[in-house]
């Protein structure tokens, strides 16, 4: 069992910054990757960036330059650095983890970004 936690997530001007965190615990040596997903009502989850166990990341195009996503592996936890934040932004920010053939869902946190 893995578990998740994501924090960070807040209300925001255009052209801020916030950065969010996704801790883990419970069986975390399996981890193989972790990956920051967004999702706003009405419309399916997308990958916002990932970062795969040897430190390989990939951002979508809409993020990119903007976006960074890095790691503390004291702290087990995965961090979202989002900045020149825009409206088209605000979702609720999830972060997920394949771990032993199951794929484990934090709760969730709401980034709000005011025009």
């Amino acid at each position: 069992q893995v578990q998740l936690v994501e924090s960070g997530g807040d209300l925001v001007q255009a052209g801020g910054s916030l950065r969010l965190s996704c801790a883990a615990s419970g069986v975390i040596f399996r981890i193989n990757a972790m990956n920051w997903y967004r999702q706003t009502p009405g419309k399916q989850r997308e990958l916002v960036a990932g970062m795969s166990r040897g430190g390989d990341t990939k951002y979508a195009d809409s993020v990119k330059g903007r976006f960074t996503i890095s790691r503390d592996n004291a702290k087990n936890t995965v961090y979202l650095q989002m900045n020149s934040l825009k409206p088209e932004d605000t979702a609720v920010y999830y972060c997920n983890a394949p771990s032993g053939g199951t794929l484990y869902w934090g709760q969730g946190t709401q980034v709000t970004v005011s025009a």
